[in-house]
């Protein structure tokens, strides 16, 4: 009897102290989550989209406290929601500078010439594969909605062939910058209201072959603009929004009519 018993009593003892020290272990080596991120957490629209720079919101919202990072990073969340971190952490809250996306490209159909007929999987990334895609434009977008399905917030749908953005939809949280195989959507300042909708790379008679609403590169909005905030850049016009004071004379002068101007 005492050959089975003291075996058990060993391998019993044995647990128990390891059990005891384990204990002891988990009180003196133990890590006190900070409050604050919990409330932050709370606080935060839970989008998880990833624009702020982190894994999502409770990452961000532990960077705030443990590595002093910006309360200024929820571009879905916006001032509100800084302004509410602000206050959790005691500190000043930080402008948010809304931001939307804009699609970079006005090839909609029956303006765009395509170089083949694409019957694949209806995804541009797929469709990306194949050649860069369908469009003859090397920058044009494939409109396949790629972009519709990767926006959390329905800002995103597909009109006459190309990718529109709904501005008072759009949170600038950056999926569909992510999934764009041609990376043709970008941020602008949502107060700025002239973008120009291309960003082909071809000089002016060749896009004239593929794509009637392509930019020429001809200068004449670079001319035109009192602030030089405009300036035809490897073959297309491109805005320094931090110049330009959304005059709109580039748009009124450009023989394309291609670059847009909203009254909003």
């Amino acid at each position: 009897m005492s050959e089975i018993l003291l075996p058990i009593a060993i391998v019993g003892g044995t647990g128990l102290l390891f059990g005891c020290l384990l204990a002891f272990a988990s009180i003196i080596f133990k890590v006190t989550k900070d409050d604050r991120i919990e409330k932050i957490e709370q606080t935060l629209p839970g989008a998880n989209c990833g624009a702020c720079g982190y894994a999502g919101c409770s990452a961000y919202a532990a960077a705030i406290v443990e590595e002093n990072a910006p309360l200024s990073c929820c571009s879905v969340g916006k001032d509100p929601v800084a302004k509410k971190i602000a206050a959790i952490m005691g500190k000043e809250a930080e402008k948010v500078e809304p931001k939307v996306a804009r699609v970079l490209c006005a090839g909609t159909s029956g303006v765009a010439e395509n170089k083949y007929e694409y019957y694949g999987i209806q995804d541009c990334v797929a469709e990306a594969k194949l050649a860069g895609g369908a469009k003859a434009c090397p920058n044009g977008c494939l409109g396949l909605g790629s972009c519709v399905r990767a926006c959390k917030f329905g800002a995103m749908s597909i009109v006459d062939g190309i990718a529109r953005v709904d501005e008072s939809k759009c949170t600038a949280c950056g999926a569909c910058l992510k999934i764009c195989p041609k990376h043709i959507i970008v941020f602008v300042p949502l107060e700025n209201k002239v973008w120009v909708p291309c960003s082909n790379t071809d000089r002016g008679p060749e896009t004239n072959k593929y794509c009637k609403a392509g930019c020429i590169g001809c200068k004449i909005c670079e001319k035109t603009c009192p602030v030089e905030a405009i300036k035809v850049i490897n073959n297309h016009a491109v805005i320094d929004y931090e110049k330009c004071i959304s005059c709109g004379l580039c748009a009124d002068k450009c023989p394309k009519k291609l670059i847009h101007k909203s009254n909003a």
